[in-house]
């Protein structure tokens, strides 16, 4: 994987969340996030949001950590708005992603769930030299933008806040 520092200002979504942990999640298919990514694409519910900035570029934002990785977060798809509507369509919810400093990972091509499950894995594998700050557990986001079109092949950011060592 590639990797840069990089600060991002703030960035408004708005989408759907739920709340989970790793140890449901990693690497498995019956957690709670594959349900709710296959619920906002196969129900379209991206063409629900108003003010969408990027159409078509998606955000899985990790926020709300209740301690580190191996606590409970809110995992939230969505897309990047210019402003918030009130209210909201019915279901969904706004995140405020702070600015802040990140280590940006770009991933090689490989077919989804492994592309994301080999970053997640590397990365949470990390020292804090490595990673290249210590990890803040504010907001950690991944991006899929027109790289991640072909299932088979994806390339996708990862976002990682940080407090630079």
């Amino acid at each position: 994987m590639k990797k840069i520092a990089t600060e991002k200002p703030e960035i408004k979504l708005v989408g759907i969340c739920v709340r989970t942990n790793n140890q449901k999640e990693l690497g498995k298919l019956d957690g709670l996030i594959f349900p709710c990514v296959q619920r906002y694409f196969h129900g379209a519910l991206f063409n629900k949001i108003p003010h969408r900035s990027k159409p078509g570029t998606t955000y899985c934002a990790y926020t709300d950590y209740e301690t580190d990785h191996r606590g409970d977060y809110t995992y939230f798809i969505g897309e990047e708005v210019s402003s918030f509507k009130n209210p909201l369509p019915e279901g969904f919810r706004a995140l405020t992603i702070p600015k802040q400093k990140y280590t940006k990972f770009t991933t090689q091509p490989e077919p989804m769930p492994n592309v994301l499950v080999n970053a997640w894995t590397k990365i949470l594998a990390m020292s804090q030299k490595e990673l290249g700050g210590k990890r803040n557990y504010q907001t950690d986001f991944e991006l899929y933008d027109e790289r991640a079109s072909d299932h088979s092949n994806i390339v996708l950011d990862l976002y990682i806040g940080i407090t630079p060592l």
